[in-house]
């Protein structure tokens, strides 16, 4: 598999714990645009799934046939 230098990467060397009653990140998400929310879950989804654009779909299992 490629792997595109401008595709977003996990860096797992990073852990951080925290108390999510203690988090301010719920603030952090209010304060953005419903247009910046959507791009970073995108963000999420490539960087999970890895696809760029769409992801492969089933191959067809039925046909239709005329009686």
């Amino acid at each position: 598999m490629k792997t595109d230098a401008s595709e977003p990467r996990v860096d797992r060397s990073v852990l951080t714990v925290t108390d999510l009653r203690e988090s301010d990140e719920n603030q952090y998400w209010w304060s953005k645009t419903a247009w910046e929310r959507l791009e970073a879950i995108e963000v999420n989804r490539r960087i999970v799934y890895g696809y760029h654009s769409t992801p492969p779909r089933f191959q067809r299992l039925l046909e239709v046939a005329r009686r």
